[in-house]
């Protein structure tokens, strides 16, 4: 079991949105080492297919299963939506994605039962977010807005930059013209646009961040099945990131919101999987 309990968790994204899952893993289970895979080759998934999702999500955990790893975590929306539950089906390790943890939040945080999901356009369509608030509280009214143009402005480094102020203002005008109390960042880039959105929003709309509902969800899931690792060791020997494409821009965006440098960032094939 001791050799389990240092089994790493494994992530996946469809590109490098997944680390501010990763950053509250790190931050909220010390203890535990990572196994990140960031599809930064195919990246997005939010237009493309629910067939091509769960082509990809099969290939990245059959990679994610040669590290031996003891939990899964589906850092991206999309793939939470649209491959999460087929893939549970089919593996023997414990699976969890980002959608039910904050669609939970959701339901306990609203008061006027209006909430709010921005998210890319696969998981609005998908339309999961309704469905699982609604299975807990049928009265709550979910509103879903996609917002395209949000990752590539983030993946630009374009978080304060006035145009994407203007591009929040416009996809946000309708959500707050019903009234939602509650708004959910339904996509692992967004909580980078958190200071950017709650001025948009003000104080009367709570901000819900899925990444840190995901890292309490794994903790007690692994609690739960005596999984947690009790033993420290250095960060160098933690944690691990690949890749499907190498791009500067992965250690950039990696740097600006790790607690911890990435040294070594591998490229792998992944369509060999």
């Amino acid at each position: 079991m001791s050799s389990e309990k240092n089994a790493p968790i494994g992530v996946f994204d469809s590109g490098v949105g997944g680390l501010t899952v990763v950053q509250e893993i790190m931050r909220n289970l010390p203890n535990e080492h990572i196994v990140y895979f960031g599809d930064t080759a195919r990246v997005p998934y939010g237009s493309k297919s629910k067939e091509t999702v769960l082509r990809y999500s099969r290939q990245i955990v059959r990679f994610l299963k040669t590290h031996k790893v003891k939990a899964i975590v589906v850092a991206c929306n999309t793939a939470s939506a649209l491959a999460l539950d087929i893939i549970a089906e089919e593996i023997d390790l414990p699976i969890l994605g980002v959608v039910r943890p904050g669609a939970s939040v959701a339901v306990q945080a609203t008061h006027n039962k209006k909430v709010g999901v921005i998210a890319t356009e696969s998981t609005i369509h998908s339309n999961l977010y309704p469905l699982l608030i609604q299975r807990e509280d049928p009265e709550i009214t979910v509103y879903g807005k996609a917002c395209p143009l949000f990752v590539p402005l983030i993946e630009e480094g374009w978080t304060k930059d006035y145009i994407t102020v203007e591009v929040a203002k416009r996809y946000l005008e309708e959500l707050l013209e019903k009234d939602i109390d509650t708004l959910i960042m339904g996509c692992t880039h967004y909580p980078l646009l958190k200071t950017l959105l709650k001025g948009i929003l003000g104080a009367q709309v709570t901000l819900i961040n899925p990444a840190y509902e995901t890292s309490q969800v794994i903790k007690r899931m692994l609690e739960d099945l005596s999984l947690e690792n009790d033993s420290y060791c250095s960060d160098g020997e933690k944690y691990q990131f690949y890749a499907s494409d190498i791009v500067n821009k992965f250690n950039v965006f990696a740097h600006s919101i790790l607690p911890y440098d990435i040294k070594i960032m591998k490229q792998i094939l992944i369509e060999e999987y």
